[in-house]
């Protein structure tokens, strides 16, 4: 089984007054021996990077000024070295006016362990690489630099970070999380789906699962879905049963944007986690939840994401109307639109206002109706992600700058 980037179907049109199919096809190269795994040079912001104290990002790279306080640093999110091996760091740095017993160090981390120096020193100019010893491979690796000088005069400017490594040649499966593996998010997953029309608090919901609900030991994920105003869990149909083939116990009904009736669906769904006489019996894993919807289901979304029991949050074409919709957000959130949609400027004011760490794609090519179907497969990755424990997607597929669905629009990201 191949770790591959899979086809991004990107697919429209209209059916049953809000979607239906057609597609073009976009395929994405899987990764290759001797590559570069990570990049960045500042240009747009920090990117991966979280700083402390004073440090700034432009297109002579990140500076780090000087302070009478704590000294600034700029860390990494962690980078996914899963499958590589002789991995090599290089990068440029500056730095100007430390005067003696100052310093700047660049280090690394693996695996949350503590860092460790390449490089500590008063003076040092130009470009340098350093190859890294085994104890990284197949790790996650995390870069510090840091700056220890007293006076904002006093500088170390980075840029032109670069990760490259190589195949490991050993096997090439993605790691295992708690569904069975799949080579291409773009394609329907391993399980044969059955549809209940009549489900939920008031026999009004969908409930989309895999027919083979609890084989083979699986506890599967939950997703409550909120359809846009309007439209009702058919006009989604292909999307439900797309994420129901993945493993995920999918529910829906028309949205509200309260959000309480996503509440009271996983209320009921802990309920026939231990009904005797349901197929969810004992099948359900309720530690990974996720609410998310289109339009109207995104704002019934916001309303409730501060529910204890969510591990993440989904918002297609729905931005809040006063920006304050991410006040609730407790958890990681994905937020997908499109260039073409009138919703997207309220979703960039509540990317502006969102604390919790969110990644953002504006869809080319796409309009409110069609957000949903075009992001399907971003939606799938996420929740394989962040409820199934594919930890090696966060990079693979979203922070890093060649990311799986980056081709696709627009992204942007912050606070990992």
């Amino acid at each position: 089984m191949s770790r591959v980037r899979g086809r991004l179907r990107i697919l429209g049109a209209a059916a049953a007054g809000v979607m239906a199919a057609a597609a073009t096809g976009m395929t994405a190269a899987p990764a290759s021996a001797a590559t570069a795994v990570y990049s960045e040079d500042f240009s747009d912001g920090l990117g991966t990077f979280t700083a402390s104290g004073s440090v700034r990002t432009g297109t002579y790279g990140a500076r780090l000024s000087g302070s009478l306080g704590s000294g600034p640093s700029m860390v990494s999110a962690p980078i996914d070295l899963t499958g590589r091996g002789d991995v090599t760091l290089s990068y440029t740095r500056t730095v100007s006016g430390l005067d003696l017993g100052e310093s700047f160090t660049a280090a690394y981390s693996v695996d949350g362990a503590s860092f460790t120096p390449l490089e500590s020193a008063r003076t040092a100019t130009g470009a340098v690489s350093f190859p890294l010893p085994a104890a990284v491979d197949g790790g996650d690796l995390r870069l510090r630099f840091s700056l220890n000088a007293n006076s904002p005069l006093e500088t170390l400017t980075v840029d032109d970070v670069l990760v490259e490594a190589e195949d490991d040649g050993g096997p090439t499966d993605p790691p295992a999380g708690s569904l069975p593996p799949v080579d291409d998010v773009t394609e329907p997953g391993p399980y044969a789906v059955t549809v209940d029309e009549s489900a939920g608090p008031d026999n009004d919901g969908w409930l989309v699962r895999p027919t083979d609900a609890g084989g083979n030991g699986v506890d599967h994920p939950v997703f409550v879905w909120g359809p846009g105003a309007g439209s009702d869990p058919a006009d989604y149909e292909d999307m439900l049963r797309q994420w129901a083939s993945h493993g995920f116990v999918v529910y829906s009904e028309v949205s509200s944007s309260s959000g309480a009736y996503m509440v009271d669906a996983l209320d009921w769904l802990e309920d026939q986690n231990t009904s005797p006489s349901s197929p969810l019996h004992t099948h359900l894993d309720l530690s990974e939840v996720a609410f998310g919807g289109h339009s109207r289901g995104s704002i019934g979304t916001f309303d409730v994401a501060d529910e204890q029991r969510l591990e993440t949050t989904i918002h297609v074409a729905g931005g809040s109307f006063d920006g304050n919709g991410p006040d609730n957000l407790r958890n990681p959130a994905l937020y997908v639109g499109g260039d073409e949609d009138f919703a997207t400027a309220n979703m960039e004011s509540d990317y502006t206002n969102t604390d919790v760490p969110v990644w953002f794609n504006v869809l080319d090519g796409t309009d409110h109706i069609l957000a949903t179907r075009n992001g399907q497969h971003i939606i799938t990755s996420w929740l394989r992600w962040h409820l199934a424990d594919e930890d090696f997607r966060r990079t693979q597929d979203f922070l890093s700058p060649d990311c799986t669905f980056c081709d696709l629009g627009e992204v942007v990201y912050k606070n990992w």
